[in-house]
């Protein structure tokens, strides 16, 4: 299954397939919009320092034929094949854009992607629609680029001008008229190995781009060189495909991102072990399992039994000794175990690494605020151009280009703040990447607003969009010190991140409703708050009290609720 990526997501692409020959297909198509769709190979510095690596249209090709244009094929409006292991060390970066020739703009685009192929499957597809855009006139979809190792960025920035713009933006120089007329791929040699066949509709190779069929998913390309034979002229189609003779680059990847397939060893040598699993007479982390303070091939000694002491560094009879169990007298140094030898150690092969991490993975969602567990939120910023607001020091970890500033609250703000205890000190998230957000393992619940308002003690508060609207709410009440009790009410289209300590719970607003005002968490805006106070002159006049002496009564129409904690803050 193909990974599916959200504008500013990046990934190693050893992650997505262990291939070097990878097919790009670009689809992207609106009514009377024409587009032109290139790749740049860019320098060190993104600059398109060498024009040889401007593949358009009338440039199909870098000269060592790492990036070539293929054309539309299956269902892609430009396709292209990319040969990473065959890249000059000074391309650096790889820009896939496509630029409007003629009127238009971007925004009137219908659903379109950016797909990855290898080996025959979709590894990986980055989608975007024309609302993400606004008056562009090209956009850059996805880039491939080294650091360390190649890897992937799903781009979607919008850029205004065409493609001369878009090469001017990258240090290149616009011609001022075209010497020749395009020239087409491959049309004097014949259809090389890796295009689909010319002529009428034929079955495609399976080293080349599928052609269309009318039961979907097509099935991706698989790249593989010339054959080193003639082409033949096309046939009519055959009642069904054929099996094509295998080729170099024929060999199936593997799309799970810890599971590269094994690679072939010479005659005679045995294979390598799976990814994450120990090769025989090695240990998880690759070592030949000895004993402690033995040699290679000798056994390592078993650990002893639940409630029996733990063996010294060195091996049994050591010069330093044992300790005893709880209760019992030790024993000397060098003694040996009772019955002559050590207990036990469990052998044998475990789950490896990959696997036992697995499920901490990043749970992508396409969403815009994601949660990836109980106690830690992932919010995407870019995607629509939304800041983020956030308590400050929550953040733990960042991707992308992300800013974070100072949000202050103002003179009027901060003395309203202390005055009512509602005072949050927030910071401001802007840019492109994403930002995950935990406060000391609280538990975090998104709550999605749509014009609606809720209630919501500032203590409570982790997180949210800049785009809703906040201010400090009064409790009256009487008989209870200060006369008041304050909340933050927010309202408005947003999404809002309230921790809680442990696993709250959520009730319907009855005319006997009754909360600790330091458990509740948050209440529908549309209830009817009201203190109630058990302090009275004739409980003060004994000594000792239950504790429980103010309350809140919530009353409302049915739809109403309130949601409390199990702790008192």
């Amino acid at each position: 299954m193909a990974r599916e990526f959200q504008r500013g997501h990046k990934a190693k692409i050893g992650d997505l397939t262990a291939g070097t020959d990878l097919y790009v297909g670009v689809q992207i198509a609106g009514p009377g919009l024409t587009f032109d769709i290139s790749c740049f190979g860019l320098d060190a510095d993104e600059r398109l320092s060498d024009d040889r690596y401007f593949i358009f249209f009338n440039q199909p090709k870098s000269p060592e034929e790492s990036i070539q244009l293929l054309g539309a094929q299956a269902g892609d409006s430009e396709s292209f094949r990319v040969t990473l292991d065959k890249i000059p060390s000074h391309i650096q970066k790889l820009s896939f854009t496509a630029a409007l020739d003629g009127a238009g703009q971007v925004s009137q685009i219908g659903p379109g992607y950016l797909r990855i192929v290898a080996g025959g499957e979709e590894v990986a597809r980055y989608s975007f629609t024309g609302s993400e855009f606004s008056t562009e006139r090209a956009v850059m979809l996805g880039d491939f680029y080294l650091k360390d190792v190649w890897r992937f960025a799903a781009v979607g920035q919008g850029f205004d001008g065409g493609l001369d713009a878009l090469l001017k933006n990258f240090g290149g120089e616009v011609a001022e008229e075209a010497e020749a007329a395009p020239e087409q791929p491959a049309a004097a040699q014949g259809v090389p190995g890796f295009a689909p066949p010319t002529g009428a509709p034929a079955p495609a190779p399976s080293f080349g781009a599928p052609a269309a069929a009318p039961v979907p998913p097509q099935p991706a390309p698989d790249f593989g060189p010339p054959a080193p034979q003639a082409p033949q002229a096309p046939q009519a189609p055959p009642a069904a495909p054929q099996p094509t003779a295998p080729q170099v680059h024929n060999a199936p990847t593997i799309a799970a991102p810890m599971a590269p397939p094994a690679v072939p060893g010479p005659p005679g040598q045995q294979p390598p072990a799976p990814y994450g699993q120990p090769a025989p007479g090695q240990d998880p982390y690759g070592q030949p399992q000895t004993a402690p303070g033995g040699f290679p091939g000798q056994q390592a000694p078993q650990a002893p039994p639940y409630g029996q002491p733990a063996p010294p560094p060195g091996g049994y009879g050591a010069p330093q000794g044992r300790p005893a169990p709880h209760g019992q007298p030790g024993q000397p140094p060098g003694a040996p175990y009772p019955g002559g030898q050590a207990p036990a150690v469990p052998q044998g092969g475990g789950p490896g690494l990959g696997v036992v991490l697995d499920k901490y993975k990043e749970a992508p969602t396409g969403q815009r605020w994601a949660p990836q567990n109980s106690r830690l939120i992932r919010v995407d910023l870019g995607v629509d151009g939304q800041p983020v607001l956030a308590r400050q020091g929550s953040m733990v970890l960042y991707q992308g280009k992300v800013d974070f500033g100072y949000k202050g609250a103002g003179f009027r703000g901060r003395i309203v703040g202390n005055a009512t205890g509602q005072e949050m000190q927030l910071m401001r998230c802007t840019g492109q990447g994403q930002v995950f957000f935990a406060d000391n393992s609280a538990h975090v619940h998104p709550i999605e607003l749509q014009g609606d308002a809720i209630c919501v003690s500032a203590e409570s508060v982790l997180a949210f969009d800049e785009s809703l609207q906040h201010e400090v709410r009064r409790i009256e009440g009487h008989g209870i010190p200060g006369g008041a009790l304050f909340t933050m009410q927010f309202q408005g289209t947003g999404t809002l991140v309230v921790k809680t300590q442990g696993t709250p719970v959520v009730l319907p607003v009855t005319p006997t409703t009754f909360a600790d005002a330091n458990a509740i968490v948050a209440w529908s805006a549309a209830s009817q708050v009201i203190i109630s106070s058990q302090v009275s002159l004739r409980r003060h006049a004994f000594p000792g009290h239950s504790g429980e002496t103010v309350n809140l009564q919530f009353r409302g129409a049915p739809g109403n609720f309130i949601v409390v904690q199990p702790y008192e803050v």
